[in-house]
């Protein structure tokens, strides 16, 4: 069939499907239709299997959609003889249509996502030659001694790999700075760093100024390098060993493949995971992205370059001048330039490297805030609908990409829109309880069977509202400053492993505070004027209904920004490995069960229950039984802390001595040899969870977290009361100061400085 009569053919059948979906009926007849389309959503997913089924289903939840917003558009708009309910109610309407629209597109690009089969093994002499970088700012240098020492240990010929660590905090500019005690802590940086360097075998490299963020310093980078591709971790970003490996291949299938591109996954948990305590159990917010979006994105050649963990062939970078900085958000944009001007991108999507993400409410949305500003940065400088050399599925993703982070204003604006009713009796959606319940809750069922259907595995229900509306309360004001000034925005370090010692309040929590009352008033309101005032009709329950469940979203959301405490800042990774732990003179078999950057945990064994240890005063040398062996005769100094538990179940705690830069290598091995321990983590919590159970739990965060937040307020309160009484610090006080402090401390190293405890 040609081209030509494949679009009359698709038109005709448009045509056809759009006079049926705007046929005007009854409201009884729209249930019965919706009710049916939704038994029969629930038989496919039962019964059906494979491709077909998938579109079977993303057809009839699509007719539901589609009857809804045409419902919408025709039928619930207040009149134009009331201006304030017209215009108000049109807002509503075109802030669904935003969210339809990004529906819309993330069914297209993820109808089908692609599934690449695992490379085979290449032999050595036909591999190219690698050069690694390592951009850093101010992070540890325990941090970046376990990233380098990963990056080295990667199995790949060594002759053909070189790793650069990238020192932004030792440039000349650092080093003569005005402060003379920055321009000693940059200079003492630079030395230390180039003593780490010689010991592990990498080449550092700084330059005279800092310019242009991590793009620049990447850029300033390449004009040393000669290999063919390069490899971008982010500090805290250690490879396991098989890195290369699954991903290298790619570039000779292709000559055109610039990216290949792996998921970030991350040991510790966000503050919202932490603090709601879903780390363990919950898909991460990001696993949908790189589980499914990405996937399906590769299957237009529109997935791009995240920042990290990622490949890229040096050629292609030099036809665009390197990589791209005049936004914030470099990765991306890079990929944007390289796609426009024809190069392919790869996604291949095995977590191979562990990484950290920001422990505490605020470096969350300081991150969040730049990824927002800088996706529209690129969306006001390089619009992708006018970009020349792009496919038009490319536009299509890239745009999709970026109106995305829009999601504040719509989300604001279904969180304060029933408000104007209750309060001022401004009826912005005209619609009877009938036609809601028709209409507005079977296209609200649709939807969240959609989404179940499509990302359950790596997303709980209701879970992608809380996360926009945590953010939408402190985006919408960047979105506003990059739209006024789109050049403005500059780049900021997240900060990341900080120590949290006591619950607390984030500094930022006080907006959630004020609308959950705001949105409590509310419901007290439309309550007392459903059951008491005259007039008033069924349109008052169904919006305090809608208010009710913004209260949900706001309850749990205070949850997210009551910081629980944190007293361990190294996160654990879950292995099974042996080996022998020397104690004086007995050389004891044992099982570790999970290792951190600060120590191991180790099973129980007959020996080790017969062992004298006591905490704080046992120390003891651990040998790694080899796994693809990087360093054969070196152990690990480790110090006893703490037995938990008893007979078989007993867990016995190390925390890692002083370290040499040498070990380091030990460590890597202990952690990232085996390149399956990611995906054993991630495949505990990536179950189902129906729509039935999630939206329980969502329930329950709702009512729960709010009694939790306001202890914490009430406990806040007291406390200061207290040092006022005593006109003296207050516990509350002296746990920021024991938190500041405790983010310039380190491990003892003999090679570490006095860095702040902070990664980019």
């Amino acid at each position: 069939m040609s081209a030509r009569v494949r679009a009359i053919a698709w038109g005709a059948t448009g045509l056809c499907a759009l006079i049926l979906l705007t046929q005007p009926v009854s409201v009884h007849s729209q249930l019965a239709l919706s009710l049916t389309i939704i038994a029969g959503l629930a038989a496919v997913w039962t019964f059906g299997r494979g491709l077909l089924a998938r579109q079977m289903f993303l057809a009839l939840a699509s007719f539901v959609i589609i009857r809804y917003m045409y419902w919408r558009w025709t039928s619930t708009l207040p009149p134009a003889s009331d201006p304030v309910a017209f215009t108000l109610g049109l807002v509503l309407l075109v802030a669904e249509m935003y969210c339809v629209l990004i529906l819309t597109i993330s069914l297209v690009i993820n109808a089908d996502p692609l599934v690449r089969p695992r490379l085979e093994r290449e032999d050595d002499d036909k591999l190219p030659v690698v050069d690694v970088f390592i951009p850093t700012y101010n992070e540890d240098e325990y941090i970046l001694a376990t990233t380098v020492a990963a990056a080295k240990s990667m199995d790949y010929p060594p002759d053909k790999l070189n790793v650069w660590l990238l020192d932004d905090g030792g440039t000349d500019q650092k080093c003569n700075d005005k402060d003379p005690v920055k321009a000693e802590a940059a200079r003492q940086r630079r030395i230390s760093l180039q003593a780490l360097c010689a010991r592990l075998g990498a080449i550092y490299l700084t330059r005279k100024r800092n310019e242009h963020a991590k793009a620049g310093n990447m850029n300033n980078a390449l004009a040393h390098v000669k290999g063919d591709i390069v490899v971008v971790f982010d500090a805290d970003h250690a490879p396991f060993r098989a890195f290369l490996r699954e991903t290298i291949g790619y570039f000779a299938k292709d000559p055109k493949t610039f990216l290949v591109q792996t998921p970030h996954v991350f040991l510790n948990p966000d503050p919202i995971e932490k603090n709601l305590r879903t780390f363990h159990e919950m898909p991460s917010e990001n696993e949908m992205f790189y589980g499914v979006t990405q996937r399906g994105l590769d299957k237009w050649d529109g997935s791009f370059f995240c920042g990290s963990a990622a490949l890229l062939r040096r050629k292609a970078l030099e036809t665009t001048g390197g990589f791209s900085g005049i936004t914030i958000t470099e990765d991306c944009e890079t990929a944007f330039e390289l796609h426009s001007k024809g190069w392919n991108s790869v996604y291949v999507d095995k977590p191979l490297i562990a990484g950290l993400q920001p422990e505490t409410f605020t470096s969350f949305i300081g991150q969040r805030s730049r990824w927002c500003q800088g996706m529209f940065q690129i969306l006001i400088l390089k619009n992708p609908a006018f970009k020349k050399g792009l496919k038009f599925i490319q536009r299509v993703a890239y745009l999709s990409s970026m109106t995305f982070w829009f999601f504040p204003v719509p989300r604001m604006i279904f969180m304060f829109a029933p408000l104007t009713h209750i309060f001022f009796d401004i009826k912005i959606f005209v619609s009877n309880l009938n036609e809601a319940i028709a209409y507005t809750l079977t296209y609200m069922i649709v939807n969240v069977m959609l989404q179940n259907y499509l990302y359950g595995r790596v997303r709980w229900p209701w879970v992608s509202e809380l996360y926009e509306y945590i953010q939408g309360v402190f985006l919408a004001k960047a979105i506003v400053s990059v739209v006024m000034s789109p050049r403005k925005p500059t780049f900021n370090v997240t900060a990341k492993g900080l120590t949290l010692d006591e619950d607390h309040l984030s500094e930022l929590a006080w907006p959630f505070f004020a609308i959950y009352g705001l949105l409590f008033s509310a419901g007290c309101v439309a309550a007392y004027r459903y059951m008491f005032e005259p007039g008033v009709d069924n349109l008052m329950l169904v919006v305090g209904l809608w208010n009710l469940f913004n209260m949900l979203i706001a309850g749990a959301a205070l949850g997210a920004v009551a910081e629980r405490k944190q007293p361990d800042r190294h996160p654990r990774l879950h292995i099974s490995r042996e080996g022998t732990l020397a104690v004086g003179d007995s050389n004891i078999r044992v099982k570790i069960r999970d290792v951190s950057a600060g120590g191991v945990s180790i099973a129980c064994s007959a020996e080790m229950d017969a062992a004298t240890l006591d905490p704080g005063v046992t120390s003891a040398r651990l040998a790694i039984d080899p796994l693809g062996v990087i360093v054969k005769d070196e152990t690990l100094p480790v110090n006893f802390v703490h037995k938990s538990g008893s007979g078989d179940t007993a867990v016995y705690g190390f925390e890692f001595g002083a370290m040499e830069p040498d070990e380091y290598y030990v460590l890597a091995d202990l952690m990232y040899a085996d390149s399956d321990a990611l995906p054993r983590f991630l495949a505990t919590r990536r179950k189902h969870k129906n729509v039935f159970a999630g939206s329980a739990r969502f329930i329950w965060w709702g009512f729960s977290e709010p009694v939790r937040a306001f202890s914490y307020l009430m406990k806040k309160e007291t406390d200061k009361k207290a040092e006022k009484a005593s006109d003296g610090p207050s516990k509350t006080s002296l746990s920021w100061l024991r938190r500041f402090a405790a983010a310039g401390k380190q491990p003892a190293s003999a090679f570490q400085s006095d860095a702040k405890k902070q990664s980019a």
